[in-house]
């Protein structure tokens, strides 16, 4: 599989040590409208069927985690039926550490 960026492919084996599920970019959401046209998505990068949320890995500079922070608080506004959850660099190496697989379910899904 062909990942944006390495994080994405590092949390993806992690999650496959634990035998959690996980669909790579399954979904688009539109955020914003205009002219007839959508004019912003948000395509989360994993969805985990096991606990009903979709994953946004940042692991980048500050104005991108600031962006995507926007971007998944619009998204839980509008879409209040899905579960939305933002990693930054210190939960991902934090779940990388981990080794108890309740505690890196636990961790996702709080």
């Amino acid at each position: 599989m062909k990942f944006a960026h390495y994080s994405e492919n590092i949390f993806a084996e992690h999650l496959d040590l634990f035998n959690i599920e996980w669909i790579y970019e399954p979904t688009s959401f539109p955020l914003k409208w205009g002219s007839g046209a959508i004019k912003m998505m948000f395509t989360p990068d994993f969805y985990l069927p096991q606990l009903d949320t979709f994953v946004e890995i940042t692991t980048m500079n500050q104005n991108l985690i600031t962006k995507k922070q926007k971007k998944i608080k619009l998204a839980k506004k509008l879409y209040p039926q899905y579960k939305f959850k933002l990693i930054n660099e210190s939960q991902f190496y934090n779940f990388l550490n981990s080794d108890n697989e309740s505690l890196v379910k636990e961790a996702i899904a709080s």
